[in-house]
């Protein structure tokens, strides 16, 4: 797992550790060097800092959480397992190596709170393995790609259009990231309650398989009624499992109308509908959402107000290029939850199509809007051509791909067991034991 990339390093090792056949302990600092890893005053390409008691950890300090999201953060986070240090891009990177089962422990309290029902947190567990499986997988078939092409794109860009989207190609050194491009990993700082390691004890080596491969089982917070295709969030291709799926499970309300359509989606938008995910229950909220995820209350609907002012400059400073002032924005196309794939931006100066979905919510935020599952509406003054405001009406959080994490809490709140839960969002899956 990737935590930190720095020039300058600093950690305490809180046990002994062995070192370039050094036993050491306490606080170290390392630095980023002519090209190398300045340590005790030698350079080095690689540093690996092994444990050699058991139980031993490791704390680093400012560890950035949440980036480019709005509640970002540094603190200082303790690891169970190794630490490798390794240079890239002219900067270091602290590298945690550890056991699948151990990380799982840390990614589910990290995730959310260790209090959620015990139904949940295994059907967690599962996904967070099943995810991490596959990505492990698909690492060593990427990195045989690039070796053959050179690359990996994940981006289409024109004098007209600008298509991208954000996975885990992002990542060469290591197999994942520690937070929420990948998913939260926080180490042994939350991994303090016994229901967790509970639940990932009783699903051990248990992951989601389709067709006999392991699922790529994405997950977000809240879906906001209906989750998402993938290929609307990422490459084009579509995944069986992963289908858009109504986020209830009555026979009366599993029937959505075409959210590819605007007018359907406008209607469902700015409609509250009945789903697991509408909930504003504190006891449910509290099992996902840590202190800084609760900074925001509305999520499953939401809105937020730009003057043409704040728009024009938020858009020039995120896509670096000037549009004059914003004339319109454009949904082109929707994805079966109402998500916006591509995004036509009108200005004075310039007209520029974007996506995917998490490159329209960065463009339209000074961190990320809550999805891309929006309607827009324009306000005049009077005798202007020109909107003054643009008010963005929306539904849910995150990309809205596979479990809805808040909808899955309300249905362990209502007595589901994991494997229903699993079923429910992941669609012709199956739950098989993939190591003992």
């Amino acid at each position: 797992m990737g935590i930190v990339e720095a020039l300058q390093i600093r950690f305490v090792l809180n046990a002994n550790y062995q070192a370039k056949g050094e036993m050491v302990h306490g606080e170290q600092v390392v630095e980023y060097d002519d090209g190398g890893i300045r340590w005790n005053g030698n350079l080095y390409q690689e540093l690996m800092f092994t444990p050699r008691q058991e139980g031993a950890s490791f704390s680093l300090y400012e560890v950035t959480i949440g980036i480019n999201f709005h509640w970002e953060r540094k603190e200082t986070q303790t690891f169970s397992g190794a630490l490798r240090l390794l240079v890239q891009d002219g900067k270091l990177c602290a590298i945690n190596m550890l056991p699948v089962e151990d990380y799982l422990t840390s990614v589910i309290s990290s995730e959310m709170s260790a209090d959620a029902s015990i139904e949940f947190l295994k059907a967690h567990a599962v996904i967070s393995r099943s995810w991490l499986m596959a990505q492990i997988e698909r690492r060593a078939r990427l990195t045989k790609a690039q070796q053959d092409v050179g690359f990996f794109a994940s981006f289409r860009k024109t004098d007209t259009q600008l298509v991208r989207w954000y996975d885990r190609e992002d990542h060469t050194l290591f197999d994942v990231c520690a937070d929420d491009h990948c998913q939260r990993y926080q180490g042994i700082t939350r991994a303090t309650n016994p229901a967790v390691a509970q639940a990932v004890e009783s699903t051990r080596g248990q992951v989601l398989k389709y067709d006999g491969e392991i699922c790529d089982a994405r997950f977000s917070k809240c879906c906001g009624g209906v989750s998402e295709e993938f290929s609307t969030c990422w490459e084009e291709t579509d995944k069986p499992y992963l289908v858009s799926v109504r986020d209830y499970t009555d026979d009366e309300l599993r029937h959505v109308p075409d959210l590819r359509d605007e007018r359907e989606a406008a209607k469902w938008i700015l409609a509250s509908p009945r789903a697991f995910c509408n909930t504003r229950s504190q006891q449910v909220l509290s099992q996902i959402l840590t202190n800084y995820d609760r900074e925001t209350s509305d999520f499953y609907r939401w809105t937020v107000t730009y003057s043409q002012a704040e728009l024009s400059a938020l858009i020039a400073e995120n896509l670096k290029m000037e549009f004059g002032q914003i004339l319109d924005l454009i949904p082109l196309q929707r994805g079966r939850s109402g998500r916006i794939s591509q995004l036509q931006i009108v200005g004075s100066e310039r007209t520029l199509t974007i996506g995917k979905e998490l490159e329209i919510r960065r463009a339209l935020s000074d961190s990320h809007l809550f999805s891309s599952a929006f309607v827009v509406e324009k306000c005049y003054d009077r005798g202007s051509e020109t909107p003054s405001t643009f008010i963005l009406r929306g539904a849910g959080w995150g990309h809205g791909v596979g479990l809805c994490q808040i909808g899955a809490a309300v249905m362990g709140e209502r007595g589901y067991a994991y494997d229903a839960i699993l079923l429910h969002y992941y669609k012709g899956a199956k739950i098989d034991v993939h190591y003992q």
